[in-house]
C-alpha cells in the first residue's frame, strides 16, 4: 500500500509541473522584431562594484544596439579595483557613456538596491533598464524588449539572459532556474491580472516606466532585499501594475557565476526570499523531492523486484516522464548543458540542500557576506 502512495504521489508532483511547463513554453516567448514602432528613449543602468574584468564589456555590448536612443549609466559602488577608470574612458570615447560614483552606502541598505536607486535618480530617460555588469546585451535587445513591453501594456518586463556554464555545480543548479520558473509560474494567470502572488523577474534584466517605478517606491523601498527580480515587480503589482515576462535567451547572455563556492554563496545569498523563506521550504521541499527525486530512487528500488502492480508501473513510467521532460526541453531552447538534464535528481537535491542551508543560516543569525560586504541574513 506504501508504494503504491510514493508511486502515485511522485507520479502527481512530477507530471503537473511538466504539464504546466509545457503550456508556458509557448507564453514565455522571445520578443518580436519592433517592426517600426515608434520606441521610448532607454536609460541602461548598471550597477557595478570591482567589476574590472567585464565592465567594459557590459558598456560595449549596449553601445552596439541598434533602432534605440539611448544613455549607458555606470554607477561605480565603491570600487577597489580598475572599474571606474576604464567607465570613465570609455565616457571620454562616447558621449552615450556617463560614469556615476554612488555615495557610502548608507545603515539598513543592501549595496546593489541602494546602486540602483541613485541610478533610476540620475537617469534621464523614461524607460529605465538595470541591467547586471556580467550581462552581454544583443544588438536587437533593447528594441525588441522594449516594443515587447509597450506591446504587452506592461510597466515592468523582465526574463531570463542565456546561462552560460562551465563547471559541474553551474550546469546542475543554474539551469533549474527556468525549470521552477515555467514549471511552477502560470504565466497566463499571472498576465490576466496584477495580483503579487504571480510576480516574478530576474534581476539580470528588468526594464521599467520610470513613473510606474517611481510611483511603486522603486528600490528604495526593497532596500535591504538581495531579491530585486522578484520584489521589485511585486512591488509594482502592489501599486496595481502589470508586468510580465520575455524569453532572453537569444537576446542576452550571462556567466553569473565560475567556480561551486561562488554558485552556493550567490543562491544562497537571497534562498530564504524566494523558495527558502519559512512558510514555503516544506511544502516545497516535498514537492520537489516526491516529482523529481522520487521517481528515480523507486526505479531503483523495484528494478530489480521485478514484478509490481499495474498501477505502480504506470505512475512510476509517468513520474520519470514527467521529472526529466522539462529538461529535456530546455537543453534546446535555453541552450543548456545535457549533463545537468542527465543528472537533474541531483541538481535537485543539491537546491534542496541549498535552500535549508541558506534557512538554518537566517535562524542561526549568521551574516551574509556578498562583493566585500556583510548583511544580516534577509
Amino acid at each position: 500500500m506504501m508504494l503504491t502512495v510514493l508511486a502515485v504521489a511522485s507520479a502527481v508532483c512530477a507530471v503537473v509541473p511538466a504539464v504546466l511547463f509545457c503550456v508556458n513554453l509557448r507564453l514565455y516567448r522571445e520578443p518580436g522584431p519592433a517592426a517600426g514602432d515608434a520606441l521610448p528613449a532607454v536609460s541602461v543602468l548598471i550597477p557595478a562594484r570591482d567589476e574590472e574584468s567585464g565592465i567594459e564589456a557590459a558598456v560595449a555590448s549596449v553601445l552596439q544596439s541598434v533602432g534605440v536612443e539611448l544613455e549607458v549609466v555606470v554607477m561605480d559602488d565603491s570600487s577597489a579595483d580598475r572599474t571606474a577608470a576604464i567607465v570613465a574612458r570609455m565616457a571620454a570615447a562616447d558621449s552615450r557613456v556617463r560614469l556615476e560614483r554612488a555615495s557610502p552606502l548608507p545603515a539598513g541598505w543592501n549595496g546593489k538596491q541602494h546602486a540602483c536607486w541613485m541610478l533610476a535618480r540620475t537617469a534621464r530617460h523614461n524607460t529605465l533598464c538595470f541591467v547586471d555588469a556580467d550581462v552581454r546585451l544583443a544588438p536587437e535587445a533593447l528594441t525588441r524588449i522594449s516594443a515587447f513591453r509597450i506591446r504587452q501594456d506592461a510597466a515592468l518586463v523582465s526574463g531570463f539572459p542565456r546561462q552560460i556554464t562551465g563547471t559541474p555545480m553551474e550546469w546542475l543548479l543554474l539551469p533549474l532556474i527556468h525549470f521552477i520558473l515555467l514549471g511552477f509560474l502560470p504565466i497566463a494567470r499571472m498576465r490576466r491580472g496584477v495580483d503579487p502572488a504571480f510576480a516574478a523577474g530576474c534581476g539580470q534584466f528588468l526594464m521599467v516606466d520610470r513613473d510606474a517605478y517611481f510611483t511603486a517606491g522603486g528600490h528604495a523601498a526593497i532596500r535591504t532585499t538581495m531579491h530585486d527580480g522578484l520584489l521589485l515587480p511585486r512591488l509594482l503589482r502592489n501599486a496595481g501594475r502589470c508586468t510580465d515576462l520575455a524569453d532572453l535567451t537569444a537576446l542576452a547572455s550571462c556567466r553569473m557565476y565560475t567556480n561551486a563556492r561562488q554558485v552556493w554563496q550567490g543562491l544562497a545569498k537571497n534562498a530564504t526570499e524566494g523558495l527558502g523563506a519559512p512558510t514555503r521550504i516544506v511544502p516545497i521541499s516535498l514537492l520537489l523531492a516526491l516529482g523529481q527525486v522520487m521517481p528515480i530512487l523507486l526505479l531503483v528500488w523495484l528494478w530489480p523486484l521485478g514484478a509490481h502492480s499495474a498501477i505502480v508501473r504506470l505512475c512510476l513510467a509517468l513520474a520519470l516522464i514527467g521529472s526529466w521532460l522539462p529538461r529535456v526541453l530546455a537543453i534546446r531552447r535555453f541552450h543548456q548543458d545535457w549533463r545537468g538534464a542527465l543528472l537533474h535528481p541531483l541538481g535537485i537535491l543539491l537546491l534542496i540542500a541549498l535552500q535549508w542551508y541558506a534557512l538554518i543560516r537566517k535562524f542561526a543569525g549568521r551574516s551574509v557576506r556578498w562583493k566585500q560586504r556583510s548583511y544580516a541574513t534577509p
